[in-house]
């Protein structure tokens, strides 16, 4: 989804301590004569200097008495604090990307406690923060998470659940039509299952990627089935997700 000829910015939190500013003066000198490494710098300094503005040193500043659980939570707020500084700028990005890790729980998942509910914990603080920082500009937004795969029905020999087919993604933001679940629940007998081990796919996750794009960023139905999602016509666009 983020391939193509366009230009894009990139940002993520730095584990190193900032520069001085004698040793900046030295590297922008030496850059200077050459147009590529000169115009990235300057992009570069741009970019971090909107994500210090949200506060982008929260994650550094987490004291080593604060338990492991409070990591995940302190990373993602950094990350939306900064996709919200790009975001509300008028002349900024209309879109944003950005990841999360440690969901590949094989071992110890946990359910309502364990490293599974704290990802989730953190996840769903992360997303606050979005929100807030967003401001007056969530109403205009909409926020699609996707994962790559799902995780096996059952529970394996070490307490956790292996790589599965199907999953589900949350649309959510000011500008969906939420309140709602869209699907075809399979159930999860193990006839009902995939595989005998995974819950059945019902919906090509294609169509919710191009029912967000065709009605909230107005691309062509055509642009979607032959650049976006080549030779998809069969993977329909869902309709209805985004208030009008």
């Amino acid at each position: 989804m983020v391939r193509g000829p366009a230009e894009v910015t990139s940002w993520s939190p730095s584990k190193l301590s900032g520069l001085d500013d004698d040793t900046l003066a030295r590297i922008t000198d030496l850059y200077a004569r050459d147009p590529l490494l000169s115009l990235r710098l300057v992009d570069a300094l741009m970019a971090d200097s909107i994500a210090a503005e949200q506060g982008g040193a929260m994650a550094q500043s987490m004291t080593a008495g604060q338990s492991t659980a409070a990591a995940p939570a302190g990373a993602y707020a950094e990350t939306v604090r900064a996709a919200a500084g790009f975001l509300r700028q008028e002349d900024g990005p209309q879109v944003a990307v950005f990841d999360t890790t440690g969901w590949d729980t094989h071992a110890n998942e946990g359910a309502a406690e364990g490293q599974l509910a704290g990802r989730l914990a953190a996840l769903d603080k992360g997303l606050a923060t979005l929100k807030e920082q967003l401001g007056p500009v969530w109403k205009d937004t909409a926020v699609l998470l996707v994962t790559e795969f799902g995780r096996t029905a059952a529970i394996n020999g070490t307490r956790g659940t292996d790589h599965g087919t199907a999953t589900m993604a949350f649309l959510l933001g000011g500008a969906v039509a939420g309140g709602r679940v869209i699907a075809d629940w399979p159930g999860l007998s193990s006839r009902a299952l995939y595989q005998g081990r995974d819950l059945m796919p019902t919906l090509d996750l294609r169509c919710v990627l191009k029912g967000v794009m065709a009605e909230h960023l107005q691309i062509p139905a055509r642009a979607l089935e032959a650049t976006v999602f080549a030779d998809s016509a069969r993977a329909r666009a869902l309709r209805g997700l985004i208030r009008s």
